[in-house]
């Protein structure tokens, strides 16, 4: 049953409402903060939990969200509400449950909403977080969703072996920092482009990449995947999709495999841009293949057992893109489309 010790006190309750369904690159008047009561305090009955939400994740699947159809995420996720809080992936401190498996205090992450305080009535959705001897901010990212696209989409879709050749774009993100790290540990030769010299550089100096390059000054992607891969590609981590999947199915080696992560080029298009070089899927026998993250969520204490301890001993590196207040969740969000963030972009919304 939810807590009945504390007195029913009402807040108020910061918000990032989303404004209305947009079209092309969203901008920060497509959404605004407002304030509204909140009691802290569930009602009697209640199966669900009250959240204080500590760290908000940006992330470029949000844009879907703002179209009605929502035809660019299938049935995966349902559109935002036009007057209602955008909501996405964060951490959290239960302050109230009337779930069994949720007691005040625990620290929580998975879907919230863009708020200071959240009632989530269908908590199964949330992850009690065990591990807090990392920064909590962290299961916004690495240790959430994102480390686990990388972890599944390279592991299990890539199926990688000591030596190959791996490309990663949108290599700088929260995805593609750590695919380019994982395949380094497996002993690939790893190269990842970015859209900026500062992301460039710190794919190189942090990352440990051992080639990197700014997509926006190749006039053709083609010619710089052959300078960098004179041997082909085997591996290809797409985030990006549009002309440089085109360029990376010219330069794929017999037997490539290509994970689809996403297609942050698309996500604004109002006509999506088509791919003209995929018969050399055929010809050199190369395995294309899309995937949610939650089909593999099964691994995710093994994968836990295994990042932790990269990070802790300094296997792993991890930048992250940090937005002060709720104030500048708009702006945080809407960086993400022109490049501004540099790795993972998070918003804090308090530090407990």
């Amino acid at each position: 049953m939810a807590d009945s010790s504390d007195q029913e006190a009402v807040v108020s309750n910061k918000q990032v409402i989303f404004r209305d369904f947009i079209s092309g690159f969203p901008k920060e008047s497509d959404m605004f903060v407002a304030t509204g009561p909140v009691k802290l305090k569930l009602p009697e009955g209640s199966r669900g939990v009250l959240l204080k939400n500590l760290y908000l994740s940006c992330d470029p699947y949000m844009r879907l969200l703002m179209t009605p159809k929502n035809e660019g995420s299938g049935e995966v996720f349902a559109p935002y509400t036009p007057g209602s809080p955008v909501s996405g992936f964060g951490v959290a401190k239960v302050l109230d449950s009337g779930h069994p498996d949720f007691k005040k205090g625990d620290i929580v992450w998975g879907t919230t909403k863009w708020e200071e305080y959240s009632v989530i009535s269908a908590p199964e959705i949330l992850f009690k977080i065990q591990h807090t001897d990392v920064p909590l901010s962290y299961y916004t990212g690495i240790l959430a969703v994102h480390g686990m696209t990388a972890y599944a989409g390279f592991y299990e879709l890539c199926s990688p072996k000591k030596g190959e050749y791996v490309y990663v774009s949108a290599a700088a993100g929260a995805v593609g920092q750590l695919v380019g790290q994982f395949a380094k540990l497996m002993g690939c030769y790893v190269v990842g482009s970015a859209g900026s010299k500062e992301k460039v550089d710190l794919l190189k100096s942090k990352f440990r990449f051992d080639e990197a390059f700014n997509y926006k000054e190749e006039h053709d992607l083609d010619a710089a995947l052959k300078r960098y891969f004179p041997e082909g590609i085997d591996i290809y981590f797409d985030n990006v999709g549009g002309k440089i999947l085109d360029a990376v199915l010219l330069n794929m080696r017999d037997h490539g495999r290509i994970a689809v992560c996403g297609m942050i080029s698309q996500y604004n298009a109002e006509k999506p841009e088509g791919v003209c070089n995929l018969l050399n899927i055929v010809y050199k026998r190369v395995r294309m293949q899309g995937f949610y993250v939650f089909d593999y969520f099964q691994q995710y204490a093994k994968f836990l057992e295994t990042v932790i301890p990269y990070i802790k001993e300094g296997k792993i590196a991890y930048v992250e893109d940090i937005a002060e207040g709720l104030e500048s969740g708009a702006s945080a969000l809407v960086g993400l489309f022109n490049g501004r963030n540099i790795g993972k972009q998070v918003v804090v919304v308090a530090r407990e």
